[in-house]
This record gives structure tokens, C-alpha cells and sequence, in this order.
């Protein structure tokens, strides 16, 4: 027998008593400066740390809560799939992975769909769960997003998909590719009802999500640090055998590109979109005066509507107008974007039309993609 281990600790315990456990899930690290940040500052913060502002990764029910009005809404039902059609195994069986994450998360699937308003006008989301098999998109992703459209169209509200993925789910081999095109199909839907679709990225976006639906958007907004692109920055470096650009694919180095319409941090998210609802369906919306937690300069409802601020003091109007402004300006400038792309587009497309016709030598199905 050790007396060093069988009878100097029980003492101790004796002497000072038993010693508590510390949970491990008090504290959260920053992958950015290494901070250590505490769970509840960081769930008033809406998961951004407030020494280096990076935005962590956000789960779907709270960012649900944030956007949508007095944090309620409907949660739409998932259409069921078949969870193992092609009885895929490498490792382990693909069944028991999804029935693992199922467990995990308590989703169906790597996307949550819900129902509700954002400033007073509907909206429908398709937001992605990376925690879910890193949100990759199989079958029940790509039939998820075409209902959501369907329901979009049906009640005539904005459609907002929010990605975090990391691109098809290869265990579902070209089931999971097919959803590509499907995805974009309802998209289309949802553009030709002359209905709002907002992207909003958020990290990572990557893969067959930014290859289909994600980067379709009528405006696209970014979280700020979020990775966007399609391969992994060190597969193309290997590929192109050149040093990439610094920051590559970053929210900030698509906005400088042109990728990106607007970046905008979590805390003003919900504000931007219902001035972008309301600018692009031209319906009267209100804006939320808390922001943070904190009561925000900016008025609580759009410019034209009745009895605003006739309390106020002529400089605290004159406050309000400027921050009602920059937000427009911020907001007109994406939708400005937006049209110079299509107008180029189309331009191009004449373009290829007018060369097509004057080659004598076109080929019949060149001819009918330039008439296209």
C-alpha cells in the first residue's frame, strides 16, 4: 500500500472538504487573438468576441432568435428522405453517422427552415448548421430549399438563405450533386415572382453551396473574416504553383472583388435586412431599436412612415436621419451593384448574339446559345 496516495489525500479532503468540479463550458476561446471569453458574454454578444470583434460560428436557433421579430417564429418541417440510399460505408456506416449527428444536434438534417417577419414584412429562411456533418448538402438540403422557395412563393414573402457549409455530402455521391441545379431551379421560382432572395454569408461557404445557390443572391451580405470561396485556399495554391493574395477568400477580399455586395456585422444584421426587404418589395418596415442589447440612435421605423419622432428634439432627429441615411446609402449602393452586373450580363450576351450571327461558319447550337 502507498501511503502517499491512500492516506495523505483522503486527509486533505477531510480538512478542506470536497472540491467541486468546474464545468468545462464556462469559458469559450477565441481562434482569432486566443482570448478567453466567457459562454454568457458571448451569448449577449451575439457569439462575436468583443476584443477582436471576429464572429464565431452561430448556432441556427439563436441566430433565428436575432433576426426575426420579437424572436419568434415557425419552424417549417423538413421534407423526409431516404438517410442512406446508396448504403455508403468507409470508415463506418454513413446511417450511423446521421443518426450520430441527429442525436448531436437534435435537427434532421444539416438546415433549419423557418417562418416569420423581419421588420414587419414576412421572410423565410433556409439557414445551414455546420455542426450538422459540416452542413454539407445531400438530398434532404436540396429538398429543403425547394420547399422553402415553394412557401416563399406562396405567401409572397423574401427569401433568405443563410450557408455554412462545406460543400455536397460525397456519401451521397451524385444524389448530393444533383441538388445543384435543383436549388437553382428555386431560386429562379423565387426571382421570376419578383420576390426578394438575400444571401447571407457566413463562415465557411464553400464547395457545391457556393457553386449553386449561395452566390445567385439578388444582394449578397457577408459576416466580416467569413471564408468564402469554392476550394480550400491550399488546394488551389498546390493548383496554380503561386503565392495567393493575402486575406483570400475573405468577406473583405470578395467585397474589394466584387463578389460581395455589403459586410455587415451580426449586431446590425437584422436592420439591414429589413431595409433591403423594404427597398426591393417597396413596402413600409420598421427597424429595430435595440441593437446589442443597447438602445441604437437610429429610428425605429422607415423614413415615410406617420408620427415619427415628434417628440424628439430637432438634433436628436437630425442624429436620426444621418444614421437613417447612411443605412440607405449602404443599402442602395448593393442594390446599384447588383445592376451594373445584370446590365454587363446582358451586354455580354448581345455581344455573343451579334458574333454569332455575322460568322457564317456558327455552328447551329452555337447559334442557338448566343439567340439564348
Amino acid at each position: 500500500m502507498n501511503w502517499l496516495t491512500n492516506f495523505i489525500p483522503p486527509r486533505i479532503r477531510s480538512i478542506v472538504g470536497e472540491q467541486k468540479e468546474v464545468p468545462d463550458n464556462f469559458w469559450a476561446k477565441c481562434p482569432v487573438c486566443e482570448k478567453m471569453l466567457f459562454h454568457s458574454d458571448l451569448s449577449v454578444n451575439y457569439n462575436v468576441c468583443h476584443y477582436c470583434n471576429h464572429h464565431l460560428r452561430f448556432p441556427v436557433k439563436e441566430r433565428l432568435a436575432m433576426l426575426y421579430d420579437g424572436g419568434k417564429y415557425e419552424v417549417i418541417e423538413t421534407p423526409k428522405v431516404e438517410l442512406d440510399p446508396l448504403k455508403f460505408k468507409d470508415k463506418e456506416r454513413y446511417i450511423d453517422r446521421m443518426k450520430r449527428s441527429q442525436a448531436k444536434t437534435g435537427l434532421r438534417d444539416a438546415i433549419t427552415l423557418a417562418k416569420g417577419t423581419i421588420g414587419g414584412l414576412d421572410a423565410v429562411i433556409a439557414a445551414f448548421n455546420f455542426s450538422f456533418m459540416g452542413g454539407s448538402m445531400g438530398m434532404a438540403v436540396g429538398e429543403a430549399i425547394v420547399k422553402a422557395a415553394e412557401i416563399a412563393v406562396k405567401s409572397k414573402s423574401a427569401f433568405i438563405v443563410i450557408p455554412a457549409s462545406g460543400g455536397a455530402r460525397m456519401q451521397e455521391g451524385m444524389l448530393s450533386l444533383i441538388q445543384m441545379p435543383r436549388t437553382m431551379v428555386a431560386v429562379e421560382m423565387v426571382k421570376d415572382a419578383r420576390l426578394p432572395y438575400i444571401v447571407i454569408l457566413t463562415d465557411p461557404t464553400t464547395g457545391g453551396v457556393s457553386a449553386s445557390f449561395a452566390m445567385v443572391g439578388d444582394v449578397h451580405i457577408a459576416e466580416p473574416g467569413a471564408q468564402i470561396g469554392f476550394a480550400g485556399p491550399n488546394v488551389i495554391k498546390e493548383t496554380v504553383r503561386e503565392k495567393l493574395p493575402d486575406g483570400f477568400q475573405t468577406a473583405e477580399h470578395l467585397l474589394q472583388h466584387g463578389m460581395v455586395d455589403m459586410i455587415v456585422p451580426r449586431k446590425d444584421m437584422k436592420n439591414t435586412l429589413a431595409t433591403l426587404i423594404g427597398l426591393l418589395t417597396q413596402k413600409p418596415y420598421k427597424k429595430d431599436p435595440k441593437k446589442n442589447g443597447k438602445k441604437d440612435h437610429a429610428d425605429t421605423e422607415s423614413k415615410g412612415a406617420e408620427g415619427e419622432d415628434k417628440g424628439s428634439s430637432g438634433s436628436e432627429r437630425a442624429v436620426k436621419s444621418r444614421a437613417n441615411d447612411n443605412e440607405r446609402a449602404a443599402a442602395l449602393q448593393a442594390l446599384t451593384h447588383v445592376r451594373v452586373a445584370r446590365e454587363a450580363v446582358l451586354k455580354l450576351g448581345r455581344t455573343v448574339s451579334d458574333l454569332a450571327q455575322g460568322a457564317g461558319t456558327a455552328s447551329e447550337t452555337d447559334k442557338k446559345i448566343a439567340g439564348q
